[in-house]
């Protein structure tokens, strides 16, 4: 069984943002990167679904700049093995994501695609299901446990608002991983080192027929208003007083 992986190169999750000066967008340049971390547990999903001996093949794909190939390499210390960088400058919106990722399925020809649920720079939580509903695939979101049988099926154990719930997949198959699938692995240094040796095939967005141009347009970008400072009232109906004057709350 082939596994594909999708990672996604995002601002570091301890790297305070800060929005660009002309309110275009966020501050990337000299700022630390890292691997989405929703992607580094479906890779991780898929290296012990690899070691397990459950899949034959994990296949990791990253979509945008050159500087994407240093995802990949993580993910080929993780244990991946071998890459695919899906080069291009534009700005992926999570439909051209998605249709991207169709076209490499097309050629890879998965029997599984993990991916994160959302990516942290955006949180839009939608190339997963877009990916399904093009490929004409069921698919698993915020998946907590995935277990894989002989017949063909996964059963993945959802996150959902009344608790849990577990559904059948027939394969081929779209999962999106939540929090406490798994623990990711740190790449040790003798892994970090074969990594360099490991394939990262490069293709485009033309070679792939794929047109990403984007849908929506960002307007503006700004930084949330400060929180003011809190009030000490002395009293009950002063408390009332400053909810219904100043607050506009009753």
């Amino acid at each position: 069984m082939k596994v594909l992986v999708a990672v996604k190169r995002v601002i570091d999750f301890n790297v305070k943002i800060r929005v660009k000066a002309d309110n275009t967008g966020v501050e990337t340049a000299n700022v630390k990167m890292s691997m989405n971390p929703f992607d580094e547990i479906a890779v991780e999903e898929g290296v012990r679904l690899r070691e397990a001996g459950t899949a034959s093949e994990l296949v990791v794909v990253s979509l945008g700049v050159e500087q994407c190939r240093e995802t990949i390499r993580t993910a080929l210390a993780m244990g991946a093995d071998r890459g695919i960088l899906v080069h291009t400058d534009a700005e992926l919106q999570p439909l051209a994501v998605a249709k991207l990722l169709k076209a490499v399925i097309g050629r890879e020809s998965p029997d599984l695609v993990i991916l994160g649920k959302q990516a942290i720079d955006d949180d839009s939580n939608q190339t997963g299901q877009m990916l399904a509903a093009l490929m004409g695939w069921p698919q698993g979101t915020f998946a907590s446990n995935i277990g894989l049988g002989d017949a063909g099926a996964a059963e993945v154990t959802r996150e959902v608002d009344g608790g849990l719930e577990t559904v059948s997949l027939e394969l081929p198959a779209v999962i999106t991983t939540d929090l406490r699938l798994n623990e990711p692995r740190y790449a040790s240094l003798p892994n970090i080192m074969k990594a360099k040796k490991k394939t990262i095939d490069t293709v485009t967005p033309e070679e792939l027929d794929v047109d990403v141009a984007p849908r929506l347009v960002t307007l503006k970008v700004e930084e949330p208003p400060k929180r003011q400072a809190g009030v000490i009232v002395d009293s009950i109906p002063d408390l009332v007083q400053r909810l219904r004057n100043e607050a506009k709350v009753i």
